[in-house]
């Protein structure tokens, strides 16, 4: 009985990945493709790099190839050959808070389909951290490094970092010195404290993130400029740290306030403990008191009331950064353009018309 064509050179291949026939102990490479494809070493590395110089019969071949020994490029020797690693870095603080945390899996996302990410996550961003991770991911064949850039330290640090490195910062502000993404906070902030002069509130008081946070700044910013555009009061700021005790110690301070209607947080944890305050003093939210947030976490929704709160678009800052940076290693943009989201306010039940 005679063997097709297909059939004996598929018999080739098996006998060369290990001398024994139908044994395929070691992983497949390049060349048992070309064999079983009948064509050659090239033409696989053309089809694997997407030529377009390549006959879609002769492609379907090689593909077909590729599936059936279930071969796996060599990501090192390609590295060797077209000196690129398709590796980006991120360098961001060792934190868990929702923010920072939303943008690192945002930008992940965007860049799953084509390039690999590597994380650095430093438990300070000073300019001596800074740089060593920078020059660590150099060392390591980054293409590209993204900065989780929260706070005024880490920005300055980035000043450091020598302007050749295609470097995009994320979560800075929208004035950082530095190619930039970031949400725009004073949009967003203004738009929630607008909404709740919109419903009748004399003033709205504002429990802010940390002062050395540039979106925590920028929030603070936007809650003012819309305060001062309709002439109203301007409470004391008063700040927090973020969490969600923060909040519940400074709506214990504004529960003693008899002229309070309107709070807007910085972020929805801190909208949580203030919440919780409130209640303990007897007071409803929103029938005596309204709350705005910012972020959106995935349990505003479900907070007791629903929380009406400013949205980041995380995903929209992961695709932006990644444009940007593709876009600096090309040499396409020059360092410095500063790329800004706009956020959404959503409105849910805890805001509402004064209490008569």
């Amino acid at each position: 009985m005679t063997s097709s064509p297909g059939e004996k050179s598929r018999s080739r291949v098996q006998q060369s990945v290990d001398g024994r026939p139908g044994d395929l102990s070691r992983p497949p490479v390049m060349a048992d493709v070309a064999r079983l494809a009948g064509v050659s070493h090239q033409t696989v590395s053309r089809v694997l790099n997407e030529h377009p110089n390549v006959r879609p019969l002769t492609r379907d071949r090689v593909l077909a190839a590729i599936r059936e020994l279930a071969y796996r490029p060599n990501a090192a020797a390609r590295t060797l050959v077209t000196r690129r690693t398709h590796t980006f870095g991120v360098i961001t603080a060792d934190t868990m808070l929702y923010g920072p945390t939303s943008m690192l899996y945002g930008f992940e996302r965007a860049a799953h389909d084509s390039y690999f990410v590597s994380v650095a996550s430093l438990p300070a961003l000073d300019r001596r951290s800074m740089l060593d991770a920078v020059d660590r991911f150099l060392g390591q064949g980054i293409e590209g490094i993204v900065v989780i850039a929260t706070v005024d330290t880490a920005v300055a640090a980035l000043g450091h970092v020598p302007p050749e490195v295609p470097l995009v910062a994320v979560g800075c502000g929208t004035r950082a010195s530095v190619t930039s993404v970031a949400i725009d906070n004073v949009a967003g902030a203004a738009a929630a404290t607008r909404y709740l002069l919109g419903l009748g509130h004399r003033s709205v008081y504002h429990v802010a993130g940390p002062t050395n946070c540039l979106d925590a700044k920028e929030r603070a910013e936007g809650w003012r400029q819309a305060l001062r555009e309709t002439g109203a009061d301007e409470p004391a700021l008063l700040v927090g740290d973020w969490s969600a005790s923060s909040g519940y110690r400074l709506g214990t301070q504004l529960a003693d306030d008899p002229g309070l209607t309107a709070v807007f947080c910085g972020n929805d944890t801190m909208a949580l403990g203030v919440i919780r305050a409130l209640a303990e003093r007897g007071l409803r939210v929103p029938e005596d008191i309204s709350i705005i947030g910012f972020d959106d976490v995935p349990e505003a929704g479900f907070y007791r009331p629903p929380l009406t709160t400013v949205r980041q678009d995380f995903g929209e800052v992961g695709r932006q950064a990644l444009s940007t940076l593709v876009d600096r290693m090309s040499g396409a943009i020059p360092a410095g353009p500063r790329v800004r989201v706009a956020p959404e306010l959503i409105i849910r039940s805890s805001a509402a018309g004064p209490p008569r």
